[in-house]
């Protein structure tokens, strides 16, 4: 399969949340995924404003990329804080020279095994709802037929969040922000409970309960509290799981 039908294949896939109850915490992990198949990085990660304008880390293709993210929001310094703040993308960054510029975040990175970083903005005209973070290994540049890819994937999720009968309501998007807000902490707890009691690292368990929510069609949150509650069996989650084709 060529990157062209790859593509096509993606962009069905992202339209295909645009309908009433979409998991919104699955819709941007699917865009973090497909955005690193698809262009030359190794990592992404994606932080979103909650209904007060905080922003809040909700995607991440990786522990690592997650704990960048997060140490990101804390110092108050990187690519996705700039990208959001002015609704621009921030690309072709190498972290070596960046010391200046985000003196925490470029050292963290670096020390994590990245070497640049790009930024993409998750908007609509003038409205910026959030960013996703591009991380590579090698000092690589992204071309600006990659940086179109990027932006148009992120354009179409950003639609699909707003996808409601009046997508200029702002109540509409405060709710669905703040079920996924929910929704990743209890996530984040269920993960912690299915690591610790099948002996697996956090994103094996996420990857378990992904694959159970996807195949039993139900939302994540629901897994989650099932999982937390130990409603549902290890072997069951596992054997999901290994038919997954991951």
């Amino acid at each position: 399969m060529n990157r062209e039908q790859r593509l096509a294949r993606v962009f069905v896939e992202l339209a295909d949340t645009m309908v009433a109850d979409f998991d919104a915490i699955d819709l941007l992990h699917t865009l973090t995924e497909r955005t690193v198949s698809l262009l030359d990085v190794d990592a992404a990660g994606l932080v979103m404003a909650d209904p007060r304008g905080r922003l809040q880390v909700l995607a991440a293709t990786s522990h690592t990329a997650r704990l960048l993210e997060l140490f990101e929001l804390q110092n108050e310094e990187g690519p996705c804080l700039d990208c959001y703040t002015s609704g621009e993308q921030v690309v072709n960054v190498d972290l070596n020279d960046a010391a200046a510029r985000w003196p925490k975040f470029s050292t963290a990175s670096v020390d994590a095994g990245y070497q640049s970083v790009h930024a993409l903005p998750l908007r609509l005209r003038k409205r910026t709802l959030g960013a996703m973070n591009l991380f590579c290994s090698d000092r690589s540049t992204l071309t600006s037929d990659d940086l179109a890819v990027g932006q148009a994937m992120a354009d179409v999720s950003t639609i699909g969040l707003l996808q409601e009968r009046n997508v200029r309501r702002q109540e509409v998007l405060a709710e669905q922000l703040h079920t996924a807000l929910n929704s990743r902490i209890l996530i984040e707890q269920a993960k912690g409970v299915l690591a610790e009691r099948a002996g697996i690292d956090v994103g094996d368990a996420f990857r378990r309960m992904r694959a159970y929510s996807r195949q039993a069609s139900r939302p994540l949150n629901s897994i989650a509290t099932a999982v937390i509650e130990n409603a549902i069996a290890i072997e069951e989650l596992q054997k999901v799981s290994e038919k997954s084709p991951g």
